[in-house]
């Protein structure tokens, strides 16, 4: 009989914990770089809007991308935004991965800075150009020559962090760096650069996005589409609070982008996704954004399966925000 009372007993409090929405699950575990993309992501939590979606989400930062994946393919961490050339360079076959969101596309914060005689993306043929490789910049730079028909192979290649070489470029050490703002703007205003292109003239060249692996996703789905709904909740809160957003945003995020004026300054080299955009790109775009992702690193010999562009994304999540 007591047996059956503390059974009861048991049954009664969960029913209890079910009615008050408290859940005994960890939190969904999500890193990021130092990237004002990912603002949004602490927004939804300043503001309660994970809350509100019945989700505990921990956020941190992990600005070393190498760390970043390891830690995401240890499972110490549930899911992580990067760009998406990125997480297709990174894709492990064995753990498969989706896109679930799109976070932030580059219109402008990315380019090529190049000396004045360089006016054309194949007028950088011959040439020092400075850039990261196995990133982001080697994708851009590699997808534009192979616009024109030429490949890295047409170029004097030195390898840079974007930082260093937007210096190196201002030090006239190279003809070209592939880089971001700053660096971009203080490339612009040497005496012998000028912008040759930039991310606002290649839209969706350049996004951000929010990757869970396939194990997680069938485990927290409703998490999971709990977070994408709060995070385009942040979005609209931003389209509405901006300064307000900014300076949470700048706060939570912080590093380099503490100051809100910076972070600011620096939001509008991108485009926030909210929910029409996100719902727009994964029933036309997003099969076309991997598959050139795809394209680009298979032609440089860095993606070492066979990758489909249907198996790294999940339109479901953007159906139900």
């Amino acid at each position: 009989m007591r047996c059956n009372k503390a059974v009861w007993i048991l049954v009664g409090f969960l029913a209890w914990l079910g009615a008050t929405g408290w859940s005994a699950a960890a939190p969904l575990k999500i890193s990021m770089p130092t990237w004002v993309g990912n603002g949004p992501l602490y927004l939804a939590q300043e503001k309660g809007f994970y809350k509100e979606e019945g989700v505990e989400v921990e956020l941190s930062i992990m600005d070393d991308i190498s760390m970043r994946f390891a830690a995401y393919y240890a499972g110490q961490i549930d899911g992580m935004s990067t760009a998406l050339a990125a997480f297709i360079l990174n894709a492990k076959p064995d753990i498969p991965s989706k896109v679930v969101l799109l976070l932030d596309d580059s219109k402008g914060g990315d380019g090529i800075v190049a000396n004045k005689d360089i006016r054309t993306i194949s007028d950088l043929k011959g040439k020092r150009v400075a850039f990261k490789e196995s990133s982001i910049s080697e994708w851009f730079i590699a997808y534009l020559l192979m616009k024109e028909g030429l490949s890295l192979k047409d170029i004097q290649v030195v390898n840079m962090e974007p930082g260093a070489a937007g210096s190196a470029f201002i030090a006239k050490k190279v003809d070209a760096a592939v880089t971001w703002e700053p660096y971009l703007t203080k490339g612009k205003q040497a005496p012998h650069g000028h912008i040759l292109i930039d991310s606002s003239q290649t839209p969706g060249l350049i996004s951000d996005v929010l990757i869970f692996p396939d194990r997680v996703i069938q485990a927290r789905q409703h998490e999971i589409q709990g977070v994408c709904r709060a995070v385009v909740k942040a979005i609209e809160y931003w389209k509405s609070h901006p300064e307000e957003s900014n300076a949470i945003m700048a706060k939570a995020i912080g590093g380099w982008l503490k100051d809100p004026k910076l972070f600011g300054e620096t939001l509008t080299g991108i485009q926030y996704y909210d929910r029409a955009m996100n719902q727009e790109a994964f029933e036309k775009r997003i099969h076309g954004m991997v598959a050139d992702r795809i394209k680009v690193w298979k032609k440089l010999g860095k993606l070492g399966f066979d990758a489909k562009a249907e198996d790294f994304y999940d339109p479901s999540f953007a159906k139900g925000l």
